[in-house]
């Protein structure tokens, strides 16, 4: 079944990483060498993000790798519960369940993606594309709390130097009542450290694939 993904989406995305489209959003925070970017969404509150960063010694194709595996990704996130690709009456989707900290409740989600390798006039970029898909037939868990509204854009190049020049935009409406001081936490140290532990996981992907 296709994803449905257009063609200009892949677009917007590896073009991030030539000429950021900034107008109109805020410098949030810069950290590790990653840029973090928000825009306010009135509709619900919220902020949208973009991210700038790099990977140092690993390439973008072994990073798109490790990135979509999500079987990998359950050893090295340690905010992963569940996480697996499956047919949900006969439309493919992963199911995601991430910890919050106590007492909030665990948030889930139904998503879909897609990745593409591209050849740009001679430069090899990857964009890995997702969004959340409430129409797919995965019922809802007492566990956790159902995320309906989450998009994902990922967009990856040699750096020029042995590494990988990263962009990466999100949006995440995890409903109920999510303090602020969660939401800047996530925000200004969680996604730094998610690249961090992103490059430590490249860097081990090759033993790992040797060991299954």
């Amino acid at each position: 079944m296709s994803l449905q993904f257009g063609d200009e989406e892949f677009q917007s995305a590896w073009q991030e990483l030539d000429e950021p489209q900034l107008d109109g959003w805020e410098l949030f925070t810069e950290a590790m060498g990653v840029q973090i970017h928000r825009r306010y969404d009135r509709e619900t509150g919220l902020y949208e993000y973009k991210v700038y960063g790099a990977l140092d010694s690993c390439d973008p194709e072994l990073c798109a790798d490790v990135y979509m595996d999500l079987m990998y990704r359950k050893q090295w996130d340690s905010y992963v519960k569940e996480l697996y690709e499956k047919d949900f009456d006969g439309q493919t989707a992963i199911y995601w369940e991430v910890k919050y900290p106590f007492p909030l409740k665990n948030r889930d989600y139904v998503y879909v993606r897609e990745r593409r390798d591209l050849d740009i006039n001679g430069r090899k970029i990857f964009v890995i594309l997702a969004r959340s898909s409430p129409e797919t037939a995965c019922p809802e868990t007492s566990s956790a709390l159902r995320v309906t509204d989450y998009k994902q854009s990922v967009a990856m190049e040699s750096n020029g130097a042995g590494g990988t020049k990263v962009f990466m935009n999100y949006f995440d409406n995890p409903g109920g009542m999510i303090p602020t001081w969660l939401v800047n936490w996530a925000a200004k140290s969680g996604v730094p450290s998610f690249i961090k532990d992103l490059q430590k996981a490249c860097n081990k992907y090759k033993s790992y694939c040797e060991k299954k």
